[in-house]
This record gives structure tokens, sequence and C-alpha cells, in this order.
């Protein structure tokens, strides 16, 4: 690790105390997001002006706290009831504290990093860096959130020192969810104060950081708003409606399935106006302020009210029918009213759907029809942002990785302006383009000139980019293990078509998962009996871990629904007996077992992880067993697993030596069994990695760490860990049950339940086996069984399952709409 690193972590550990001045829309969103981080929040705003009638009927005054904290106050309140949510969990409220300008300045004075998020307006933003550049201390961070202002403007009145530790940190809407933070300095900002924020909006907020130069909106609005205009003025070149446009320019293009049009809605079209005139007004290039002029249609909707998703109206809009149900409209450009859209036919979109990942999808698009209409729409919307971002290239950021990265990130492109041309193939694009009469950058005819037809090689497993006229090497980060990386270096150790086993170094492996949508069936399972064996034989321990988009959306159900359906009950049961064994072997492995999951970790998924010893978790991971919601009970592990941690809390409650103090009973148990039986009955899951343990799924060794990237690498480190400290293997856990006493307190919450008719028939036989299996069957209270006793019980309940009809319908209802069914 360089010097500079190690001493950016050190400046960025002593930050522990922030102030984010601006309570609106991005600014509690960037509180709420350093509060999930772990920092003391000080949330300020404006003292408001007048009364409201509540406060009136309170008896309150203009000079009473309350009434003087009121925005910032009522910003940390929505945070707990805001969908989706801003916090981790919502404990994390408790690090924000509510405060205004005038009687809480002196705070500023106390915190190591000040993040103005006001409006965006440039004079009211010198007026409140005045106000902090009087307030603070000497070498205190400060940074901006504009999405687009000029940084030098906004300072340039200020003391040195403040403006040598000022910095944009552009977030994007909403900060915890998207990815990007563009940092930006002045000419006046210190070096170490730019890699600073980039160590801590990078390793300590979780975020994917670029470092782009103080221009018009940066490099991802500048160039996604580009895009935008091209966009809709080829719409009305070709004659398209906004319904083929966005089928061309989402997941065609390797895009959001929001494409354009939805996008704009989400963004507000306002907003949206607001940026275009930025670049406009701040731009030297006649070309490109021709292109940010406000095209008449925005100016026309926004005019009448029409602002996108947050006026009910848009490019789209929700419409009800006389009996209530919901459906979708479009806008016809011509007439301006609205309309149901008819199913977009086109040999094109059909061609790109059958392409294999972006860059099949992108080039069937452009090529499988080249004469197509929609083909050459595609070609004049994609062509213009290649030429834009090279010619930007050196303007708004150094290097292409940054510019590609901005647009991933910030705008969920799959690939940026860069990766995308090498996709198409830059020789033949460019021939193209010259054919059309463009001009292309210089810098990209002499790239081409020397020999040289992509911007990004592969070599030995590393990444080079063109820079200045020659490849350079893509700055490996210490703390990311790529998987991806390590098999491009010959690292795979062994693979078959469900997983992988991969050397991911210190003797330490990693079981990667790549199935579809990485569910898990024989492939994956015998996978995990290889890694098993292979690392008790040769290796200090094990990672699980993928890379896919998420780690596992639990078993493959379409092979359980057709051997149910074909009454293969023996298979079934070969299926469930294999899972569960599987599973127990991981879990008495005598190495180290470190699971990694993040996103979506469903059923299965959740099975997968539960045998490791200790399980590392990303920030978005979203846990749960939920297969109830398919007319199932977990089968693989799961429902033991639960009755284990429901014995274990008991436990740790009945005096200073737990269980050895005295024998468990029901009333001991049944609190802990209880809240286990309600998560996995009503398929709860989690909505972050925080919130696995109110769930109940969460043991004291378990963690989550902020940066999702690191997650391998903190994995290892564990194994690692846990392999020095002299690990040894698990033995077999006996289970203190509930018996036939919490079976009983369970199946009459059921029967409530099935009474006030919150849940069907169906539900009722599917909660009353899980209770049946949670309480450890008919036994009596406080009976001590085994592990293979109660996955017997989780088998049995399975294979009845299985046969039901009902259960049938909810398997199949789920594989053709990806939607539970109720019946």
């Amino acid at each position: 690790m360089s010097s500079s690193i190690v001493n950016n972590e050190k400046t960025g550990l002593n930050v522990r105390k922030v102030a984010v001045i601006g309570s609106g829309v991005m600014g509690a969103g960037i509180a709420a997001h350093m509060a999930n981080s772990g920092y003391s929040v000080w949330l300020l705003d404006i003292i408001p002006s007048t009364l409201t009638s509540d406060e009136q009927l309170q008896g309150l005054s203009l000079q009473s706290s309350s009434v003087r904290n009121r925005l910032a106050n009522a910003a940390i309140g929505a945070m707990v009831r805001q969908k989706p949510a801003p916090l981790y969990d919502n404990s994390f409220v408790k690090n924000i504290t509510a405060g205004n300008l005038s009687d809480h300045s002196k705070q500023l004075s106390e915190v190591d990093w000040i993040v103005e998020a006001v409006v965006e307006r440039l004079d009211i933003k010198q007026q409140v860096f005045t106000l902090i550049d009087q307030a603070r201390r000497v070498g205190t961070l400060v940074s901006t959130n504009t999405s687009g202002l000029s940084a030098h403007q906004m300072v340039e009145h200020c003391s040195k020192d403040m403006r040598e530790h000022f910095a944009v940190t552009h977030f994007f809407n909403p900060p915890r969810y998207m990815n990007l933070v563009e940092v930006v300095p002045t000419s006046d900002t210190l070096p170490q104060v730019v890699d600073t924020l980039h160590y801590l909006c990078e390793q300590k907020l979780g975020k994917g950081v670029v470092r782009a130069k103080d221009t018009p909106n940066f490099i991802a609005n500048r160039i996604g708003t580009y895009g935008m205009l091209v966009t809709l003025e080829s719409t009305a070149q070709f004659g398209l409606t906004i319904d083929e446009v966005d089928a061309l320019t989402g997941v065609a293009m390797g895009r959001p399935k929001t494409a354009t049009y939805r996008m704009l809605d989400l963004v507000g079209l306002d907003t949206l106006l607001h940026v275009v005139d930025n670049v406009h007004n701040r731009s030297n290039d006649e070309q490109e302020k021709k292109v940010f002029t406000r095209p008449l249609i925005l100016e026309s909707l926004v005019k009448k009210g029409a602002l996108g998703q947050k006026s009910g109206e848009g490019f789209y809009r929700k419409s009800k029918s006389p009996t209530g149900k919901s459906f979708i409209e479009s806008l016809q450009l011509n007439s301006l009213t609205y309309e149901i859209a008819e199913p977009i036919v086109s040999p094109v979109i059909e061609a790109a759907k059958k392409g294999k990942g972006a860059a099949g999808k992108v080039n069937a698009l452009l090529h499988a029809h080249p004469e197509h209409a929609h083909a050459l729409f595609a070609w004049s919307t994609i062509k213009p942002i290649l030429l834009y971002s090279a010619k930007l290239l050196g303007e708004i950021a150094d290097s292409i990785v940054d510019i590609d990265k901005a647009m991933k990130l910030g705008f969920n492109w799959e690939l940026g302006p860069f990766e995308l041309w090498d996709a198409i193939g830059v020789q033949a694009s460019v021939a193209r383009m010259k054919e059309e009469g463009e001009d292309i950058p210089q810098w990209v005819e002499a790239w081409l000139a020397s020999g040289l037809t992509h911007f990004y090689k592969q070599d030995s497993g590393y990444t080079w980019y063109v820079h200045e006229q020659q490849f350079v090497q893509i700055e490996e980060d210490p703390k990311v293990i790529s998987l991806g990386q390590c098999k491009e270096r010959g690292a795979t150790i062994w693979s078959n078509s469900g997983a992988s086993l991969i050397d991911i170094g210190d003797d330490v492996v990693a079981l990667e998962f790549h199935s579809k949508s990485n569910a898990i069936g024989s492939e994956v399972l015998s996978a995990i009996r290889y890694a098993s064996n292979e690392v008790s034989r040769n290796w200090r321990g094990l990672v699980l871990a993928n890379e896919g988009k998420n780690f596992c959306v639990g078993a493959n159900i379409m092979l359980l629904l057709m051997e149910a359906q074909n009454e293969e009950w023996d298979e079934v049961e070969d299926i469930i007996r294999f899972f569960q064994q599987s599973m127990l072997q991981l879990k008495r492995l005598d190495r180290p077992v470190v699971a990694a999951p993040h996103r979506m970790t469903l059923g299965g998924g959740v099975e997968a992880c539960l045998p490791a010893d200790v399980i590392i978790a990303s920030p978005e991971t979203y846990y749960g067993l939920v297969e109830t919601g398919v007319g199932l009970i977990p089968a693989g592990g799961g429902s033991k697993e639960a009755a284990i941690f429901a014995m274990n809390r008991a436990a740790a409650g009945a005096g200073p030596n737990g269980v050895s103090e005295r024998k468990l009973l029901a009333g001991d148990l049944q609190p802990h069994l209880n809240h286990m039986f309600e998560t996995i009955a009503m398929a709860k899951t989690s909505t972050s990695g925080y919130e696995i343990a109110r769930l109940g799924f969460s043991r004291p060794q378990d963690r989550v760490i902020m940066r999702q990237e690191n997650r391998i690498s903190e994995a290892k480190k564990e194994v690692l860990r846990l392999d020095r400290a002299g690990y040894e293997a698990p033995k077999e856990q006996l289970v203190t049950v509930a018996g036939r006493e919490g079976k009983a307190v369970l199946k009459l919450a059921i029967q409530s339940m099935k009474l006030g008719k919150y849940i069907s028939s169906h539900d009722e036989l599917i909660a009353t086996k899980l209770a049946h299996i949670l309480s450890g069957g008919d036994l009596s209270s406080g009976a001590i069984v085994s592990e293979q006793y109660l996955l017997d019980l989780e088998c049995e309940a399975f294979l009845s399952l299985c046969g039901e009809p009902k259960t049938q319908a909810r398997m199949s209802h789920m594989l053709t709409t990806g939607k539970p069914l109720r019946n």
C-alpha cells in the first residue's frame, strides 16, 4: 500500500463528525447516508419565517426551538417513513441531530467535514459559504453537492484555507442507492484534500468515485443530458413514438428499462431544462449551444405542469379504468394527448433481445437489419454520444475510464461510451462516420492511424486503456478482489456449468455461482460438495461469493415443479436430501467458510450462507427465506437453522452460563420461536444488510461492510484470521425444541390469522407444517434432537407440499410472472 493511500486513510479516520447544510431532498438523503456510515451528523437549515397552523395551536412562537429547527426535524422524521428508505436501518436516525444555521453555526467549528446541499442557485450558495468560512476551523473539509454549477465561483470570495479545503462531491439521487459520486476540485484545492474526499466517499460511504473537472454539469449529466437531447431530436426526425424509442434505447442498448422518456419523467422535465440551461449558458461552443437549446416539447409540457412522475404526468401517465384498474398511457407527440401504448413489433428489437450481453444486443440492434428505420434511429443516437464523449476527453475528465465509469454508475449504462465504441468496432464505425460527413476528434484519428483498433485491451487479467496515445494499465485497488480477473489469470481450479472454484491467493479459494440467476441446482450443489472436499485437503479456507447481479435468487424451482407434476417423488426427495447434506457438509467443514452475499439473496441463497462461520454482507443485501411465496417451506436446512437461532437466543438469556445453567423450556424458546416463525411464514426479506439482524438471521460474528466491492477481500481476510486462530471443525449440534407446547402457540396464531381472513387455507397449511418443524414436532417441551431429525421434518413437509395442486400453481405462477400467487 503506497504512503499516500496510508495518509489518506489516516486523514479519513479522523473524520467522525459531519454537518450537512440544507435539508431538502438531496441534503436529507446525504445526511441519511452519512448516518448509515456511522458518522455523527448535524443537519442544518434556515429558520422558518412563519408558523404552521399546528404550531399556532400548540402556542409556539418563532423563537421556539422546535419551530426554529422545523425544516431539519421534518426531514429527519420523514427518513423513517420514506420509501425507498434512505436509511439502512431506522435505528441509524439517532446519528442525526437537527439544527438551524443561526443557532448552530458554532457547531461548524466542531465538525470535520461540512457538506453544503442548498438550492441550486449560485448567489445563495455563495452566501452559505461565507457563513461556513466564518464558522469553520482551519483545515476543515468543505464540499458542495451541485449537479453542475461552477465550483470556483462558489468560493472565489472565501479565505485561502477554505478554498484549499473545498471541492465538489456530487452525489446522485437518491444518495443511498445511486453509486456515483463525482469529486471535482478547483484550481485552489489541495491534492491531499481531493485524495481524502475520494477516500471518504469510496471507502467510508461505499460509493464509486470519479474525478471530474470544473465544467458545466461535470461528466455524467453532461453526456447523459446530451444523449437525451439528441434522442429527442432523432425521435422527431424518424417519426417514432416514445414507446418505440424506449424499446430501442433501454435494455436493447445496454441501458436501464427506464430508457429515455421514462428516465426523463423520473428526473423531472423541469430539472432537465435547468441542466440544459446550465450548459447552454456556460458553453463557448456554438454547435454545443445549439444542441443544448430548450426542446419545444419539454417547454410545452413544463408550461402546462406536466413535469413527469412528480406531477403525475409527463411523457407517461398512470390512469385508472372505471373499475379502478391502473394502466399506463403514453404521450402522442403530434397531438400531446395520451393513449394506451400498442406492443412494439420490430425485427430490430427482436434481434437485440437475442443478443448475448450488452455488446451482443447493441451489435444486433445496429447490424441485424441495418436499413430498418429502428436500426438507423439507434445509430443516430449512439453516434453523436460517441463523438461528443471523445471530443470532451481532457475537458470534463482526463481519463476515458472516468467517463465510462461515470455513465455506468450515474446512468446505469452497462457499457460506457468508449466501451460501447469498442463493442461495435472502432475502425468500422469511424469509417461510417466519415462517410456520413462527421468530424472525428483528432486523438481518435491519431490512435487509429498508429494501427490500434481498441480503446481498451485485456492482457493476462489486467486492463489497459488509451491515454495520451499509449496504453496505460488501470491501477488495481488492493482492497478489491475481482473473480473475473482471477479467472482471466488462470486461477480457476475446477468448474462445471453451475459454479467455479477460484484461487484468490494466500491459499484461499472462492466458490462462485454462475448458473442462470445464480439459482441453486444440482450443478451448484455438486460444486459445493467438490469444494468442501478440495478445501479440506489442500486449502486454508473457502469464500462463498460471486459478482453476478444477485448473489442467489433461490433454488431451481423449474426442476422441482417438473418432477412434482410428473409425480417423481423419489426424485424430489433425492434433490432435497442432496441439498440438505451438501449444506451440512459445508457447515462441518474442517476449514473456515465465509459467505459474502450481495443484493438478492433469497431462499436457497440464504441456506447456502447459513452454514458459513461468518457472513460478510453488502449493505444492499435483500435477504430472506421466501419459500412460502411458492407454497413451500425452507428445506435446504433453513428451517432447521431457524430452530437453532431460536434456541441460541433463548440460551443467551437463560443466565450467565446460558443453556448449561438450566434446561430450556417452551417458555424460554417461545418468543424467539415466534419471531423466526413470523419471519419465514410471511416470507419477510431485509431491505438492507443491516436489517438481516432485525429479521433474526444474523449472528454476533456476522457483519456488514459499507463498500460492496470490498466483500470478497474482507471475506478472505476473515478466513485467514480464523485459520490463524487455530480453526476447528464445528461439532454436531444438538437442538433444544419447544415441542407440542410451542407448536400449540404457533397454531393458535395461525388460526387467528385465518379467522381474520389475513391468510388463505393453503397459507394455513404451509404455516402449520412450518410450525411443526420449528417446534420439533410432537415431542415434549425441552426435548433435545439432532440436526438430522429436523432435516427429516423439513424433507417430509416439503414433499407433502410439492404434491399440493395449489403449491404447483404458485410455483408455475412465479416462473411465468416473477410474482407470488396468493391462492
